[in-house]
């Protein structure tokens, strides 16, 4: 987890306008949608990543438990949303709101960068993407979006973020669970 007060990426102001602008696939406005509940905006990496899978899947694994805390989760993805919805149903994670940004706008206003050698492909990233290859198979597809872009969580309440993880490397694992009780901590 990383602390607000000490992540340079965080020192944004993501302001009222740009949250106004992630449009999710039902119509509705991030900011809107964090005046009434908790967000936990999730930005993928690529569909191919292995990584992004697990994230997948373990955000569907965790999502009662996530709501039950007045969070909501919000994928962002570089893929199309008709893609995006058949990678969701795969994972059982249906009706869920998503944003495409295959132009990784987004991911650059919330301050994530695109990896260097080592984030990507560094011996903890390929001995993680080795292991979870052996539970989620092989992905045929191409990597439907943008390969080297770093993925990020961030926790927002009432237009502001409250709270983020940022991947130092692709393999990082969030901790899901601590990220939304923190924000019971500041209601």
């Amino acid at each position: 987890m990383i602390n607000l007060a000490d992540n340079k990426f965080c020192m944004l102001d993501i302001e009222d306008e740009a949250l106004e602008l992630m449009i999710t696939n039902d119509g509705t406005n991030v900011l809107e949608i964090s005046k009434n509940k908790n967000v936990m905006l999730v930005f993928l990496r690529h569909f191919g990543c292995q990584f992004c899978r697990e994230t997948i899947d373990e955000l569907s694994t965790l999502r009662n438990e996530i709501e039950t805390k007045k969070t909501e989760i919000i994928f962002v993805h570089m893929g199309d949303n008709a893609t995006a919805q058949l990678y969701f149903e795969r994972f059982k994670i249906n009706n869920v709101r998503h944003i495409s940004d295959p132009t990784c706008n987004f991911y650059a206003k919330f301050g994530l960068i695109k990896g260097s050698f080592t984030q990507l492909f560094g011996l903890q990233s390929w001995y993680r993407g080795f292991t979870l290859q052996a539970k989620y198979g092989a992905e045929t597809n191409k990597s439907l979006g943008d390969s080297f872009q770093m993925p990020g969580v961030f926790m927002i309440q009432n237009g502001k973020i409250v709270e983020s993880f940022i991947h130092k490397i692709v393999s990082d694992k969030p901790d899901y669970l601590k990220l939304v009780a923190y924000c019971d901590i500041q209601r």
